[in-house]
Formats: C-alpha cells, structure tokens, sequence
C-alpha cells in the first residue's frame, strides 16, 4: 500500500499543531510547579523580604548534657569560647585578638596562651566534656542547666545594657498589656528568661505554644520559640507585615531591635530593654575538675579578664581596631557596641557575688529568679552557691591589684528624657496583710517580708527606676455607709479611706527605706481609697499596688 503524501500546506500544519501541543505542556507544567503569588500585602514575600522563620518546637525538659570528662590541653594553650558580642572585648584585649600568642597578658604574666573561638551554639557539652576549658554565658543559665552543668563560676564579665530587649506593638504600654497575647523568643537563653522575670514580676504567667496558629491561653503570656533571638525579631516582624497580627512582639537582641522598629512602618516599639534593666548578667564559666586541677590557670583567666575589662573601660577607642577583627565589625560598629555594655571591675564583681550591690542585680538574686521564671521545666533545682568561686577575686582584692576601682553603675538617661515613662514598664498588686482600718504592717508575716523584699529587688535591679505604691482599701461597707447617712455619709467616709489607703502606702514606703535603706526619693505613694476595688472579697482590696517606673 502506497505511504500517504502531505503537501508543503499539510507538513506547515502539522508542524505548526505539533509545536503548538509541546508549547502547551511547557506551559502547563511549569504553572504547575510554580508558586502561587500572596496577595498583596499578605506574608514577608510580598513586601520583597525573605520567608519567615520557622517556630521551634517546644522543649518541656531542660536538654541532657554530656558527662563530664577531663580537659586536655595542648601546646600550653587554654581553649576558651565565647560569642559575637562587645561584652567580651576585655578578654579579646587582654589576649591581644582571638589567637594564642605570647604578648598576651596571660602569657605575659601567668605563662599560658589562650585561643578565643566564637560561636553562637551554646555548646555546655563540649565544656562538660573538656573540650573547652572555658566560656561565657549568662547567670540565668547556670539555673536552667543545674547540677549537670559541670562548671563553677570565678568572675563577672559585665552587664548587657541596651543589648537586649522586648520589641511590641506600638498599642502595647506596659507588660501587663501581654495578658492572652504572644511573644516570640528563643527557649533557655537570656531572652527567654527576660521575658519571662517581667512576666513573674508583673504577677503574670507563661505559657508555651507550639504554633503563631495556636489558641494561646487568655490569661498568661504566650511564647513561640524560634532557632535564637534573632530568628524572634524576624518573624515578629514579618507578622506585622503580613497584617495578621498574630504576633504581639519578640525578645530579640541588637541590632535586630532598632530594625524591627524602623522597618515596621511605626507599628511597633521598643518597650524595654536591659540598659537600665541589669537582670542579664555575663560570666565567665570554667570547666569544674579543669579549676580543681589548675586554679593558678583560672587566677590568671579571672585576672587578665578583669585588667582587659579595665583597659577597655579606661580607654575604649585604643581597643576598637582588636575588638573589631575578632568580630568583623568596623570601627564604627565596635563603639555602637561597646556603648551597650558594662565591663565589670574587681569591686562590682564582689559586690555582685555578695548580694551587696545596690545598683544591679545579684549573682544569687538573678540566679533565684531564673528558677521562679521557668518553673517546673527545673526539676531539680541547686543552690546558686554551686557554682561560685570567687577566692581567686578576693585574692586579687587582697593584693591591692585594682586599688583605686569603685563601683560604678549608674542609670543611662537618654536625651531628652526624665526619670519617669508616661506609663510604667509594669503594674502589680501587692497584698500586703493589713487589719481592717488599719495601716500597721503585720511582720511576723513572712508574706509580707518577702514581698518587701520583692519590691526592694525591682529598684536594685533598674538604676534610676522608681517606684508608686498605690494604697487602696475593702470597699464592702460602702452600701452600709449609705444605709446610714446617705451620701454625704458615704463621702466623709470615703475621704477617711483615702487617707488609709495614703497611709497603708507610706508605711511600705517607711519599711522600706528603714529596713532596705532605699532612697525616699525613688518611692512615691498615692492613696486611691476604696475607688479600684481589685475583686470582690474584701482581703484582695485592703492591698498595696506597686508601679514600677523605668528609664530607657
């Protein structure tokens, strides 16, 4: 049978049906495959940035570390590890860069090299494990972690001041607006733990939820949890974008604070930070058998850690250029940094191991209050007193090496502005134990003690803050009152309640500058009588009410 013949027509045709049909599936493979676009509006990639980060899953055990294992050292040099942050520029100094070398002050005067690593994993198991002799991380930590932590802790670093903080919407005032809402974090750091000591400290409790999608409980804070704090900002932010407001702000670290406001189109602010709030304290930390076995090492760690912290303090621009490389950050950067923290000298560090410092958080205060924050994710909590070794700094006192050094925290005062927010950082009600009709202070109640010691805490952790006691009173007689003489009853005794209520908060005031040695100055007091009432029983409204004002 002869083979069918296409004209030049029918062969164009055909060729023409044929591209036609390969061009189609083309097409339809690569719709297919491809994305669909957001709305506009709608998500971090239709304002031209990168997806959101993910949220982690919830913890709800602390992490197992390794065991503890001897430390090898090598060509006499001490690996210690540390992470990108100006508040370790003292032991960068000292060192003379991250390198081992023998124009060290170590080298120089204890006869040992040091070789700085930074990284941003908290690697507690390498230094169980004795593959570090050393690091740094923050006294809320050493809580967290507990006995497995098999470290001790023979110096301060410094205080972070400025360098963290809580990112909110502009509509949120104070922390006890969070009440039901959700801040992203990142578990078991220093952002987590400062989110959760405003939450304790405002009478609030924390919840974690696994998911931004997840009902969160209406009466707690609510945290989602991302890789670091930085991850935290981001997705805060990519929320605001996006207009869904699931979000209602992160814990985040610099410089993705100052980005996370400037990007947001004036939806958000910084609440706080911890520049004048010095709750997020650094350490140095030593591997324990390491310190047992080589405590003239460690008197020589703890002391070019503190003649570095004063080189540094003294003359700060001398130090940018080796700060700088070790951190690749210009010189610009370097002293943006430094200016957002607070090298610790010999005379803070004691004060901060003894309790005696009046103007920052404890070493034993902050360790305390990391257990209450976290809770039952501590299951077996030690006493803070573990872990400190402080003989190598009381040698160094003894010597008269740092003669002359005082304590010298101070409030930060940005320009412009006075001692007191337009609104305070948080609010909490006090319910001190008062007899009915009376301003006496029962203190054979421990309750009582521990909660003036609560409040004395508030102002030694935030040089500047002050304080307002708002008195109020039982409000139960008011109907009796105008059963009995009308109205104008009802007034005088109301002008009786509030001169108790005034008198109730003079008396905290009083036992507070006697007891605690508190500045008057920094304690003011209101009486609000019996006009907000807090509930219904008569016991919650015979109460004391602390607001607590920062600066930043």
């Amino acid at each position: 049978m002869a083979e069918p013949r296409f004209t030049p027509l029918g062969k164009f045709l055909s060729i023409l049906l044929v591209g036609g049909l390969i061009g189609l599936g083309a097409y339809m493979l690569v719709r297919d495959r491809a994305p669909e676009p957001s709305p506009a509006g709608e998500g971090a990639a239709a304002s031209g940035d990168t997806a959101a980060p993910e949220v982690s899953e919830v913890q709800v055990e602390v992490p197992k570390l390794s065991p503890p294992a001897a430390v090898q050292i090598t060509d006499n040099t001490i690996p210690v590890e540390i992470s990108e942050y100006a508040g370790y520029a003292g032991l960068i100094a000292a060192n003379g860069g991250l390198e081992p070398n023998e124009n060290s002050i170590f080298f120089k005067q204890y006869g040992f090299k040091v070789k700085l690593t930074v990284s941003e994993g908290e690697n507690w198991s390498a230094l169980n494990e004795g593959k570090l002799a050393a690091s740094v991380t923050t006294a809320d930590v050493l809580a967290v972690y507990g006995p497995q932590f098999h470290v001790v802790v023979p110096a301060q670093i410094g205080f972070s001041r400025g360098a963290d903080g809580l990112v909110v919407r502009s509509d949120i005032k104070r922390i006890n607006a969070l009440k039901g809402k959700v801040i992203a974090t990142a578990q078991f750091t220093e952002v987590d733990f400062f989110i959760r000591y405003l939450a304790q400290e405002a009478g609030l409790g924390v919840s974690a939820i696994g998911s931004v999608d997840a009902a969160p409980n209406p009466d707690r804070i609510n945290l989602i949890y991302t890789e670091d704090g930085f991850s935290a900002g981001s997705l805060f932010l990519s929320d605001l974008k996006s207009g869904k407001n699931r979000i209602a702000g992160a814990v985040t670290w610099e410089p993705k604070m100052s980005e996370v406001v400037e990007q947001s189109g004036g939806k958000a602010h910084l609440l706080t930070t911890n520049k004048n709030l010095l709750i997020v304290a650094d350490v140095l930390v030593v591997h324990k058998g390491f310190a047992e076995q080589q405590p003239k090492i460690v008197a020589g760690l703890v002391h070019g850690l503190l003649e570095g912290n004063r080189m540094v303090r003294d003359t700060p621009d001398a130090y940018l250029d080796v700060v700088g490389r070790a951190f690749k950050w210009s010189r610009a950067e370097t002293k943006e940094e430094l200016a957002s923290v607070h090298l610790s000298n010999l005379p803070e560090n004691l004060a901060f191991f003894s309790g005696e410092i009046d103007e920052a958080g404890s070493f034993e205060g902050i360790y305390q209050s990391a257990v209450y924050a976290y809770g039952s994710l501590i299951k077996n909590p030690v006493d803070a007193q573990r872990f400190v070794d402080v003989k190598h700094l009381q040698a160094l006192d003894k010597q008269g090496l740092f003669k002359g050094q005082k304590i010298a925290i101070a409030p930060i005062r940005t320009a412009a502005t006075g001692t007191l927010e337009n609104d305070p950082l948080l609010s909490r009600d006090i319910r001190f134990l008062f007899e009915p009709n009376s301003s006496t202070l029962d203190l054979a109640n421990q309750d009582n003690l521990r909660d003036l010691e609560a409040i004395k805490k508030l102002l030694q952790v935030s040089p500047g803050s002050t304080l307002l006691l708002r008195g109020h009173v039982d409000n139960a007689l008011v109907a009796k009152f105008r059963e009995q003489g009308g109205e104008a009853y009802v007034r005088t005794q109301a002008l009786r309640a509030m001169e108790l209520s005034k008198n109730r908060a003079a008396e905290i005031r009083r036992l507070l500058v006697e007891r605690h040695n508190l500045a008057p100055a920094r304690i003011d007091i209101v009486g609000r009588g019996w006009d907000e009432p807090a509930a219904a029983e008569s016991e919650r409204n015979r109460r004391v009410e602390v607001q607590w004002f920062t600066i930043e």
